[in-house]
């Protein structure tokens, strides 16, 4: 294991550790290599981002970080457990994308409340925490729209909200602002990081913006299969 997440695992008994990620995929005739021994440590509390060109692999990561995907070759470790359930991602990890993945059928609160409700039963301390998150993002007047009718930006704080409604320990983040414009962008960083910070979450950060990236405590740079300093 890389010297320096041995050092960051011993010290804050990390949220998550990988060492040795290898993911290629097939492309073609040939085998594309886009990982090539990764090693991370995230920390309780700490934000951490990660930029990179495109194809460099930072979404793949992401993947193999939430347990979406499996690496070829590694390991990670979800607070020092080798494998991680449905339900434990969901009560550990948030995960917030590019794209927002809102049901478009539901309206904003029921939005949020998916995410405890994958969980298991919907009660009013459930209600009571959807409504309040949605107040903290400032979307308590839009509660009731759909996604429809919602702006790209509130979509977001909706998303952002959803990621945090079962109070996870870490958030992950896939380029929340690749589809804003560069004011909403700058207004859904702010309350992401604020909103981690408030609740303890840990964030990890995905993102080609490098003054976005710079607001995180600990900026890597992902190229070649492997991180390089910022």
């Amino acid at each position: 294991m890389n010297e320096h997440v041995l050092k960051q695992d011993a010290k804050h008994g990390c949220l998550l550790v990988a060492t040795g990620l290898h993911k290629s995929f097939v492309s073609g005739e040939r085998r594309l290599e886009v990982l090539r021994g990764v090693d991370l440590a995230v920390a309780a509390g700490e934000s951490v981002s990660i930029r990179g060109e495109s194809g460099s692999g930072k979404s793949t990561l992401l993947n193999l970080l939430s347990g979406l995907d499996a690496p070829d070759a590694g390991e990670i470790r979800w607070e020092g457990v080798p494998a991680i359930t449905p339900a434990a991602r969901g009560r550990l990890i948030g995960l917030v994308f590019q794209s927002f993945y809102l049901v478009p059928e539901l309206d904003a609160l029921e939005n949020v409340l998916l995410a405890a409700r994958l969980l298991g039963k919907i009660g009013s301390p459930e209600r009571a925490r959807a409504v309040e998150l949605l107040r903290r993002v400032g979307l308590a007047e839009r509660a009731g729209h759909v996604p429809a009718k919602l702006s790209g930006g509130e979509r977001q704080r909706v998303a952002i909200a959803r990621a945090l409604m079962n109070s996870p320990k870490l958030i992950l983040a896939d380029e929340p602002t690749g589809n804003l414009d560069e004011g909403s962008g700058d207004s859904v960083i702010n309350l992401l990081l604020a909103l981690c910070a408030e609740e303890g979450a840990a964030l990890v950060l995905v993102t080609h913006n490098p003054t976005h990236a710079a607001r995180c405590a600990r900026p890597l740079f992902l190229r070649e299969g492997g991180f390089h300093a910022a």
